[in-house]
C-alpha cells in the first residue's frame, strides 16, 4: 500500500493484516502495529480508530486524519416474526489500493437469522446480479457494481455489532444475498480470507457456505485456494431444456459441464458438496424431475436442499406440501440425501430469491445514515 499523501483518507475495512502492516511501515511505524489494527477491527469489531485502545495515543490521533473505517450505513431494517431481520445498507464510496474514490451509489442487503444455538448471516457479493436466473427477484435489479472486500466483510461486522449483546456460540456466513460470488472473485475472497481467519472475524470454513450459479472457471479456481468457504451449486433443474429456461448461464456451463467440475473438485474429508434445488410448482417438481436429478449427482459426494420456491412478482408458484415431500423422498430412495429448507423471513422479503430491495409488509425502521451501530436484541 503506497503511503498516503493525507488528501484522501485510506479505508482501514477489507484490508488484509500484510496490508495493515505495509500502511504503518509507509507511516514510518513498526509493522507489528498493523495486526495490532487488524485485531481490533475484526476480532474486537473496533471501528473507530479512536477507541483501539492497543495502539498509542499518538498513533490514533495520526490515523484520525489519516484513515476511516468506511462501513456500510443501515438505512433501513425489516424485522420478521421469525426474528429475521433484512438490513438495506448504503455502501461507502467503494475503494482502491485502500484509499477511497467516488464510484457508482449502491444499495445492497444483508439478512441476520437468530437460532437457538447459532446465528447465521446472508450476505451479499454484488449490487443487483448480471446472472440472471428467472425465478430470483434479484435478476430484476440487473447488475449495480461489485462490491470490494471490505463492503463483503463490512456487512458481517454490522450483523454482529448490532446483535452484540444476544449473539449465540456459532456463527454461520454464507454467501447468498445478491450477486454472484464467482464473478466478483478477488474482493469475495480477499474478504473470506478475513473472515474465516482465526486472528480475524473468526469464522471457521465448517460454518461458511458460498453459493454459485454454476461457474466454472470460479468453480475450479476456487478449489485450489488454501482458505475456501464450503461450495454450493444452484442447479435446480433435471435437464438442461429445462434449466436453459430459467437459468441462461446454463448455456454457457451446461449441466453435464457443470457436474463434471464438480467431480473434480477437491473436496476435503469432512465436506460434501451442496446442490441447492429450488422446486417451482408445475415446473421442475415432477417425481420424474427428482428421478433424473438423482442420476445426474449419483456418482458425487453431495447432498441436495430442495427450497420451495419464496412468493415474489414473477410469474411462478409455490409448490404443494405434498409434492414436495414426494420429491425428497425419491431422492432419498434413490440414494441422494435430501432435506428440506423453508426459508425465513418470507414476511419482510428475506427469503432466498427475494432480495431487491423491496418495501415489505412489516413496516421498517429508518435509521439515518449518520446513526452509530448500536446493539439490538432480536429474539430467536
Amino acid at each position: 500500500m503506497p503511503a498516503n499523501n493525507c488528501s484522501v483518507p485510506v479505508n482501514l475495512l477489507g484490508q488484509s493484516a500484510e496490508e495493515l502492516r505495509a500502511f504503518m511501515q509507509s507511516l514510518g511505524e513498526p509493522r507489528y502495529r498493523g495486526a495490532q489494527i487488524y485485531r481490533a477491527l475484526y476480532a474486537e469489531r473496533r471501528f473507530d480508530v479512536a477507541n483501539m485502545s492497543n495502539l498509542p495515543l499518538a498513533l490514533r490521533e495520526r490515523l484520525a486524519r489519516e484513515a476511516v473505517v468506511a462501513l456500510p450505513q443501515i438505512v433501513r431494517r425489516y424485522v420478521s416474526g421469525d426474528g429475521t431481520v433484512r438490513y438495506v445498507l448504503a455502501l461507502p464510496a467503494a475503494e482502491s489500493s485502500g484509499e477511497l474514490k467516488a464510484t457508482k451509489p449502491a444499495t445492497v442487503e444483508t439478512v441476520f437469522m437468530p437460532e437457538e444455538n447459532r446465528q447465521t448471516i446472508c450476505i451479499s457479493t454484488q449490487a443487483g446480479c448480471a446472472v440472471d436466473c428467472h425465478f430470483c427477484l434479484t435478476a430484476t435489479l440487473g447488475l449495480i457494481r461489485n462490491l470490494t472486500a471490505g463492503e463483503i466483510v463490512g456487512q458481517v461486522l454490522i450483523a454482529l455489532d448490532e446483535n452484540r449483546a444476544s449473539l449465540k456460540p456459532q456463527t454461520n456466513i454464507v454467501l447468498m444475498g445478491q450477486g454472484e460470488p464467482l464473478l466478483n472473485y478477488e474482493p469475495v475472497m480477499a474478504a473470506l480470507r478475513i473472515l474465516l481467519d482465526a486472528n480475524g472475524v473468526a469464522i471457521t470454513p465448517k460454518h461458511a457456505t458460498l453459493s454459485t450459479s454454476g461457474i466454472i472457471p470460479g468453480i475450479e479456481r476456487l478449489g485450489g485456494e488454501k482458505v475456501r468457504p464450503k461450495l454450493a451449486i444452484s442447479l435446480n433443474a433435471s435437464s438442461n431444456e429445462q434449466r436453459d429456461k430459467i437459468m441462461p448461464i446454463n448455456r454457457k456451463y451446461p449441466i453435464e459441464d457443470l457436474l463434471a467440475a464438480c467431480a473434480r473438485y477437491p473436496l476435503r474429508p469432512w465436506e460434501h458438496l451442496t446442490f441447492e434445488y429450488v422446486l417451482l410448482g408445475g415446473f421442475n417438481d415432477t417425481p420424474e424431475d427428482a428421478r433424473r436429478a438423482a442420476k445426474l449427482l449419483a456418482n458425487l459426494r453431495a447432498k441436495v436442499n430442495l427450497i420451495p420456491w419464496n412468493p415474489g412478482e414473477l410469474p411462478y408458484k409455490e409448490p404443494d406440501a405434498a409434492r414436495i415431500e414426494e420429491f425428497r423422498r425419491i431422492l432419498e430412495e434413490k440414494g441422494a440425501r435430501a432435506f428440506v429448507r423453508y426459508s425465513r423471513g418470507q414476511d419482510v422479503m428475506a427469503a432466498c430469491g427475494q432480495l431487491a430491495l423491496l418495501q415489505s409488509a412489516a413496516p421498517p425502521t429508518a435509521v439515518s445514515p449518520l446513526e452509530q451501530i448500536s446493539p439490538a436484541r432480536f429474539s430467536s
